[in-house]
């Protein structure tokens, strides 16, 4: 893995992924980098215009690219099943889970539930749920969800999953981030316990200068905080290029293994991908198994064909 980076991805043509939050940062790169090595890709994304320059973008950055819009918002579990619905291939290779919101004030999703907690965890759960038919018609399959190392802020709160009794935007992202490796571990015991060899990975980029950073200082007019944002953007963080390179590692690397977490390789900030340390409580199969209960619950999506 010492020094992996997008060329050594293996050849990938033939195979579809659906990459969300496509249209920018860590999501473009890695769809940009998947049509490079010869997938086709789908451009999963809120704004219809954003979604299609960022098509266009590929286009002219990757002659001969397979990529193409479709139109996905993880806040509308309305939206996620219309996705889904209209998806026109029988056979799913990747699932790239990477659309996310990141220390928002409070607020809701069109479904009512907190808005981190909805698109960074119910929304891709949802999502994964109704195209597993696809994935599990395609062999050797893999979801990866991009998680973050600030889910070590905090564990999830099972009776406060939408942080209605007291909020806080920081625990908040953790949560939501915590929920992804919780159920990146669920979903790969029970594809596991199915005899699937599809296999379920998470990953998260370190430190990489996103629109993440900004966007929630942004909504709240706290210009002293999106101003030491973009600072930290410039002279810390590594570019979007590096931080997509551990989704493409868990996404393409012939040795991932189910649930396993790759990060940078330089104390979980920066470099080349590498496996990365995660909390004890995002392994916990009780946990991980009442979230799962949970979501299916929230969300009505029941994931029919996988044994608990």
């Amino acid at each position: 893995m010492s020094g992996w980076s997008a060329h050594d991805m293996p050849d990938q043509s033939g195979r579809t992924a659906v990459v969300t939050g496509a249209n920018s940062g860590l999501g473009y790169v890695t769809a940009r980098e998947l049509a490079r090595k010869g997938a086709r890709v789908v451009v999963a994304c809120r704004s219809e215009v954003r979604g299609r320059v960022a098509v266009d973008r590929i286009g002219a950055e990757v002659p001969g690219a397979e990529a193409e819009f479709a139109r996905l918002d993880l806040g509308d579990l309305g939206s996620v099943r219309e996705f889904a619905a209209v998806f026109p291939y029988d056979r799913l290779d990747l699932l790239v889970n990477n659309a996310g919101v990141m220390a928002l004030p409070y607020g809701t999703t069109a479904d009512g539930f907190e808005t981190q907690f909805g698109v960074n965890h119910l929304g891709h759960f949802a999502l994964t749920g109704l195209l597993l038919p696809a994935l599990l018609a395609t062999p050797g399959a893999r979801v990866v969800t991009v998680s973050s190392m600030m889910h070590t802020l905090a564990n999830i709160d099972i009776g406060d999953l939408n942080s209605e009794h007291h909020y806080r935007r920081w625990i908040a992202y953790a949560r939501s981030k915590t929920a992804n490796l919780l159920f990146t571990h669920e979903l790969a015991r029970r594809l596991a316990a199915t005899g699937s060899d599809a296999v379920a990975a998470a990953a998260h980029p370190g430190y990489a200068a996103t629109n993440l950073q900004t966007a929630g200082p942004r909504a709240e007019g706290r210009r002293t905080a999106e101003r030491l944002m973009r600072l930290g953007n410039r002279v810390i963080a590594q570019p979007a290029e590096a931080g997509a390179l551990p989704t493409l590692y868990a996404a393409t690397a012939p040795d991932v293994r189910p649930d396993a977490f790759t990060g940078p390789s330089l104390a979980m900030w920066r470099g080349a991908p590498a496996p990365s340390w995660r909390a004890p409580w995002t392994r916990d199969d009780r946990v991980s198994e009442r979230l799962w209960t949970a979501s299916e619950a929230l969300t009505g999506v029941i994931y029919d064909g996988l044994k608990a």
